[in-house]
């Protein structure tokens, strides 16, 4: 996928503005076999595409006051389907990266997961970069899939998002303040 627009910091939620890039988006859902679970899902090495002052400022604003603080973002993830449990930035070797763990009481709220037994499965589009998973993928002319047969109880899938290791891109680590 050249821009993940998924869910949460961690779904859609980085591209408020399309300035914010990241590598991979790794989730880990654990499915109730009732509908419902938690997912937690780890953005790896978030980065800004900025061209000038403003347009980080903006950037940094977004990340770090909207997508890592307020409120507002809770309201959209509910509105998604998820409930927000915890979310974090965290430094680890130089990148910033990303974790939201949420709650849903309907797995497709997690980037459109159906469940249709035995088996849940993720369809996505044919230019989308599987990294890893351990569910088995399809690949057709149309789609690329992901099944996991419902007795495997964590759903697990890496994707690769964007390139960011150009030297054109703002490691967003350096302007990260723990708190």
């Amino acid at each position: 996928m050249k821009k993940l627009f998924i869910i949460l910091m961690a779904s859609s939620v980085l591209f408020l503005q399309g300035c914010l890039l990241f590598n991979s988006i790794e989730y880990k859902i654990t499915h109730n076999g009732a509908g419902g679970g938690k997912a937690e899902a780890i953005i790896n090495d978030i980065r800004s595409d900025a061209l000038n002052n403003k347009e980080l400022e903006a950037d940094k604003e977004n990340l770090f006051d909207y997508l890592y603080k307020s409120d507002e973002i809770v309201i959209l993830m509910e509105g998604n389907g998820k409930n927000l449990i915890d979310r974090k930035l965290f430094v680890d070797n130089g990148k910033l990266n990303g974790k939201v763990v949420f709650t849903f009481d309907s797995i497709k709220a997690v980037e459109g997961i159906i469940y249709e037994e035995p088996f849940y499965y993720l369809t996505l589009s044919p230019a989308d970069s599987i990294i890893s998973t351990n569910g088995e993928i399809m690949i057709s002319d149309n789609y690329k899939r992901i099944m996991w047969d419902n007795s495997i109880k964590v759903l697990k899938f890496k994707m690769f998002s964007d390139f960011v290791e150009d030297g054109k891109l703002v490691n967003m680590a350096q302007y990260f303040e723990k708190e």
